[in-house]
């Protein structure tokens, strides 16, 4: 009887109206054997007299055997997996077909030269080398003489006003280059900060400007510069409310997670039925920092690893930790203070006080002992007195940085101190007080310079001396200029085999001189970065 119940209710299956075809098989078979089993049912209800009688042997039989028949007919129906869509093998070619777009050329960069001119801070020299990586990947040619290029960007800043007015006025002669030698080919491109935050000054002023991109938009570089002669290509994305400058608190901070992955497994396949994949976004948003840098040192061991701009209001012990251990890591973190002064700090809403900001500095040095600091400094913020500057010349001299980037403020539009303060500090004053601050910074550089007069530090050889052809400039770990002579020297510590000195080489040196800014090294021998490090842990 429960047989038959079961059959009943599957008669009502509704099935999805996608599966229209599947449904009305499905139906179609098991009614068959539904009438089969209805009609043997039947049968055996004819003999039962009451449900308290004993059954007859032949009663018995005659049930079993029924029962074997539907069974019989059971297995040759459709089963579960015959409803399942079948199975997709999941493809790790991550290849993208870019559609053909009529009004869109070609985004092969081939024969077209690429020029770049490069304002502002270290972030921008940064993002030149991911927008020429992406480029080149393209196929582009990149020059370095603006006549030979057809193609020229320039990778702007916006943090001060000089350098905004600096870019202005290169966008002035690019135009009268342009309409003067009728290179009409030639594609004019501005990327970076002032693209992002004047976007639409740039379009009514500049009308000869192609491309118009933000840090957030150059992986679209290609197809931006693709776009037909005649019109302006715009990808930007605009950041969040800034006070001071351009960047926001907590941009770079190592709380700060990364856009999300979707994950699946590759390697170990599903565990779900044929058809099915599972596809799942890890809650957490993305690697940590500090996870990063912990798989990019182990790539090569042999690679120095820096990073820049972290922001002082969130640095965990972890990362401190991982800096200390890796000798591939550099021994060298830019921690930006802006300020000495709290009220200031809070004013430019950075986020954390002169108090956390020392104490910071103190863990960061009992971790690594060896550790070169450098720093940003602004003065002249909105209200700034003069107690408060020198509470920023009090924590110059107590930190002592290695290097350090010194600006008077400038107000910027579109940020809330344009909209919440006034621009009150004279600019005179602001002289005055930056001439103060660059004055303080190096007095306490060459300090920390001179003390490593003697020291024996590993060198990347990375230029020729821009003061004689028979010398380097070379990077200690802190990225400090150390300028070497040109000689051979043994390739290992206890070898007696030479070779002269090349750009990316790795060198012993011993420090002989310093100042405020620069080494200067005896080269002792060839080494890796391990090789070194094991060394110096003797």
């Amino acid at each position: 009887m429960n047989s038959i119940l079961l059959l009943r209710s599957l008669k009502t299956i509704q099935l999805s109206k996608t599966c229209t075809s599947l449904k009305k098989c499905f139906i179609k078979r098991f009614t068959q054997y539904y009438n089969v089993a209805c009609h043997n049912f039947q049968r055996s209800q004819k003999v039962h007299t009451s449900v308290t009688e004993v059954e007859t042997s032949n009663e018995i039989e005659r049930k079993a055997s029924d029962l074997k028949h539907f069974r019989d007919l059971s297995k040759n129906g459709p089963s579960l997996k015959d409803f399942l869509a079948p199975k997709t093998e999941i493809s790790t070619d991550y290849s993208i077909d870019v559609p053909n777009i009529p009004y869109i050329n070609d985004i092969n960069g081939s024969n077209q030269k690429v020029y770049f001119e490069v304002y502002g801070c270290q972030m921008n020299v940064n993002d030149t080398e991911v927008v020429w990586s992406i480029l080149k990947s393209h196929g582009y040619e990149k020059v370095d003489r603006i006549e030979k290029a057809n193609i020229i960007l320039l990778v702007t800043c916006a943090i001060r006003d000089n350098a905004e007015q600096k870019i202005w006025n290169k966008l002035d002669s690019l135009r009268y280059l342009k309409k003067r030698k009728k290179r009409s080919s030639v594609k004019i491109g501005l990327l970076g900060c002032m693209a992002e935050r004047l976007k639409n000054k740039i379009i009514e002023r500049d009308k000869f400007v192609d491309v118009i991109a933000g840090p957030d938009s150059y992986k679209d570089l290609p197809r931006l510069l693709s776009v037909p002669d005649n019109e302006t290509a715009i990808n930007v994305v605009l950041s969040f409310d800034e006070t001071y400058a351009d960047i926001t608190p907590n941009v770079n901070s190592y709380r700060d997670t990364s856009q999300s992955e979707f994950y699946v497994s590759y390697n170990t396949g599903t565990h779900l039925a044929k058809g099915f994949k599972t596809v799942y976004k890890d809650k957490k948003g993305g690697r940590r920092f500090c996870d990063l840098l912990d798989e990019v040192s182990r790539i090569n061991p042999e690679i120095r690893i820096r990073f820049t701009s972290p922001h002082p209001k969130d640095f965990p012990d972890e990362v401190l930790q991982l800096i200390a251990e890796r000798p591939n890591i550099c021994k060298e973190i830019h921690l930006p203070a802006q300020s000495g002064n709290s009220v200031v700090l809070e004013r430019m809403r950075r986020g954390y006080t002169r108090e956390s900001y020392i104490d910071l500095v103190h863990r960061i040095r009992e971790i690594i002992p060896n550790i070169y600091l450098s720093s940003d400094f602004i003065t002249g913020f909105c209200g700034e007195t003069e107690e408060e500057f020198q509470d920023t010349l009090s924590l110059m001299e107590l930190v002592k940085y290695n290097r350090a980037f010194l600006f008077s403020y400038s107000m910027r539009e579109k940020t809330t101190a344009h909209r919440r303060y006034k621009d009150d500090v004279a600019p005179s004053v602001k002289q005055n007080r930056l001439e103060r601050m660059i004055s303080t910074y190096r007095t306490e550089a060459e300090k920390l310079n001179k003390l490593q007069i003697g020291q024996l530090q590993l060198v990347l050889v990375d230029e020729l001396s821009k003061r004689s052809n028979e010398g380097f400039q070379a990077k200690n770990d802190g990225n400090t200029r150390v300028v070497i002579s040109s000689k051979i020297i043994p390739t290992e510590k206890y070898s007696n085999e030479k070779r002269s000195i090349k750009i990316g080489d790795y060198v012993v040196v011993k420090i002989q001189d310093a100042n405020s800014h620069t080494l200067t090294g005896i080269p002792l021998y060839h080494s890796s970065i391990a090789e070194f490090a094991s060394s110096s842990a003797l």
